[in-house]
């Protein structure tokens, strides 16, 4: 059994009484840098569709095929030992994207990044998010709105429409929220690790200028994820990644045969002279 450093010790207890945790110095200036060089190659494309990707958000999604920066982040040593502590072997990699809030963003509806998943509250850990803050996160420019307490509410506890824009509907549950809710105003270089099914959401910008951030976003092994990277990806691209990486986007098993390949590893798949047995049929 690995020793916890007290960071991680403090970190795991924050994300079971409060809900989530902050990392103050997770990324160091020449690695935020490179980011920052990165999203400014790579924006420009794709403003949200709606209120909650955000009218004046730009997000890019399968983040970290785009560079082997982004993949460091997403394999990070003290994430992945927050992901151990709290999700089953062989967890997934559910989502990896970059928000932008750009000037005039309005804020997002509340809501939880496990609403997916059709459990009743409260229940187990399902899904595990960060947030990583590339510019500084304040109350002016958008900062990441998050109701500590609020991954232990039951459903009966939250008593309004979180799901598919339902806080906006409704006027008394968004009061409700934002009353109980605190603004994470943390430095660049910060990241935020937090329960899946707490209650938050991006912040409104009021500056005159767009707030950076990533996240990534981890499930259990058995969830279905939000992005389907087996599509997403090329398997040329995957095929250079690291074994965890790989294993992390489902080149891998939940015992005893979840995740398999026409009865084989998924791994196997990743060689270049693969042919799915199907396909053999018409040779």
């Amino acid at each position: 059994m690995k020793t916890q450093t007290r960071q991680l010790v403090v970190a795991i207890e924050e994300i079971k009484t409060q809900g989530y945790t902050v990392i103050s110095d997770f990324l160091p200036a020449a690695q935020r840098q490179a980011v920052k060089a990165l999203l400014a190659r790579i924006n420009g494309q794709f403003l949200g569709r709606n209120n909650f990707e955000g009218a004046k958000t730009e997000r890019i999604y399968s983040l970290l095929g785009y560079d082997k920066v982004i993949q460091d982040i997403v394999e990070d040593e003290r994430i992945m030992a927050i992901c151990d502590e709290f999700l089953e072997a062989n967890y997934l990699l559910t989502t990896s994207q970059s928000i932008c809030l750009h000037p005039g963003e309005t804020p997002q509806p509340w809501h939880a990044d496990d609403v997916f998943y059709s459990i009743p509250r409260p229940r187990p850990m399902v899904a595990l998010s960060t947030i990583v803050a590339i510019d500084d996160f304040s109350a002016v420019n958008g900062g990441t709105e998050i109701i500590p307490g609020s991954h232990l509410w039951s459903d009966e506890e939250i008593a309004g429409d979180y799901r598919e824009g339902g806080s906006e509907r409704d006027s008394s549950f968004a009061e409700r929220m934002q009353s109980q809710s605190i603004t994470l105003e943390i430095p660049a270089g910060a990241c935020v690790v937090f329960a899946g099914n707490t209650l938050h959401r991006g912040g409104e910008n009021h500056s005159k200028a767009p707030r950076q951030a990533l996240s990534n976003q981890y499930c259990q092994p058995w969830a279905r994820t939000i992005e389907n990277f087996f599509l997403s990806l090329p398997r040329a691209l995957v095929r250079e990644m690291s074994p965890r990486l790989q294993s992390l986007l489902g080149y891998s098993v939940l015992s005893p045969f979840m995740g398999q390949v026409s009865g084989s590893h998924p791994l196997k798949a990743l060689d270049p002279d693969y042919l799915p047995p199907v396909s053999r049929l018409d040779q």
